[in-house]
């Protein structure tokens, strides 16, 4: 299916020498600081200041930390909001993303980081005051090789934004993925945002800048099979503003469908069973429904799965609404089938796509 991989540590000496040839920014302090945060942005002037304000706002964190805010070329001025807070903050940087893209963001901002750990967070994303320290504290104490916390949503004021956070959080939406888990401690196929060491990218490569979805489980995917250790920590805390309209949640699942096909097709495999289950769904839909206008088998076979599927989607929906109001199964029983129904259509589309092409191999890591 695809090539075989090759050896990430051939791009070790390249990017070295990359990271060797950039000069200091001369504003910045003269001692490096442990940790360096690095913040992919584009288009977010409604998010990055609150984001920026729950990192500056980090405590005991030994050695220092710094910030660098990582911008694809914003036209909404999330620029200079940035801007501004580093006038103020000497630990906040504002370095330029000319392709736009989250993974060449990531690689931008680890090829200038000078902290001996990286942390990942995201605008959309809100953090604990003590997440840095719990990030390192738990990459050390487990001596992993990426960790992070469970992907937590935090829902808007609207019942949709409300309702889509709650379905975020249930395993019926996602297939029981543990990253969704709040409570869980311990190996995971996948984590929410990440933390490394800075050495690790010489050893493994950078993030796959081809890839404008999915290239955090693409380096997972590439960490377990290099057989490195994942760990996901309840006590690193983060909250996830959720999407808040039936369209964005749509256009955001579809994407991360079609990419995860350039994910398998690279590596030949998939993370896990569930990434296969929304296609297969929607490919059962669609053959099934036109056999069923040819036979009064297939019609009943497809009403039977329809019908469980639905009931399914109802007491999905009544379980979250249990949980977090009763007022939003008004919205539930159409959220459920977007997250599948979108992830699966994806992933069709990126079947035709990507395995159409049979391009396999390399990851483009710069």
């Amino acid at each position: 299916m695809s090539e075989a991989l090759p050896d990430y540590r051939i791009f070790a000496k390249r990017q070295q020498a990359d990271s060797k040839r950039m000069n200091p920014d001369p504003s910045s302090p003269q001692v490096s600081p442990v940790v360096s945060v690095v913040v992919p942005v584009r288009n977010e002037s409604d998010m990055i200041r609150a984001c920026l304000e729950s990192i500056l706002a980090q405590k005991d964190v030994p050695g220092g930390f710094e910030v660098l805010v990582c911008d694809g070329i914003s036209d909404d001025g999330t620029d200079k909001i940035v801007a501004e807070i580093a006038r103020r903050d000497p630990r906040v940087r504002l370095i330029a993303n000319p392709r736009r893209i989250v993974s060449t963001a990531l690689n931008e901002g680890i090829q200038r980081a000078r902290g001996e750990i990286v942390i990942r967070v995201d605008a959309h994303t809100r953090i604990a005051d003590d997440y840095v320290a719990r990030c390192v504290e738990t990459l050390r104490e487990t001596k992993a090789d990426n960790v992070g916390g469970p992907w937590r949503a935090e829902a808007g004021e609207s019942v949709l934004s409300r309702a889509i956070a709650a379905a975020f959080q249930h395993p019926f939406a996602v297939g029981g993925a543990r990253c969704r888990d709040l409570d869980y401690e311990g190996r995971v196929d996948t984590v929410y945002l990440g933390c490394w060491r800075n050495a690790l990218f010489n050893e493994v490569g950078w993030f796959d800048e081809e890839l404008m979805r999915n290239q955090d489980d693409e380096m997972n995917l590439r960490l377990t099979r290099a057989h490195k250790k994942i760990w996901q920590s309840p006590a690193i805390r983060s909250w996830y503003v959720a999407r808040g309209s039936f369209r964005s949640l749509w256009r955001q699942y579809f994407e991360y469908g079609f990419w995860k096909i350039r994910v398998m097709q690279k590596h030949g495999r998939a993370a896990s069973i569930r990434h296969w289950v929304p296609l297969a769904f929607v490919c059962a839909l669609l053959v099934g429904i036109p056999l069923a206008f040819v036979h009064v088998l297939f019609a009943r076979c497809l009403a039977a799965g329809v019908a469980v599927y639905l009931a399914c989607v109802l007491g999905a929906s009544i379980q979250a609404a249990a949980r977090n109001g009763w007022v939003l199964l008004v919205a539930l029983p159409v959220v459920f089938p977007i997250f599948h129904l979108s992830y699966g259509f994806g992933s069709l589309c990126g079947a035709w796509r990507f395995l159409r092409s049979r391009r396999g191999g390399a990851a483009r890591t710069r």
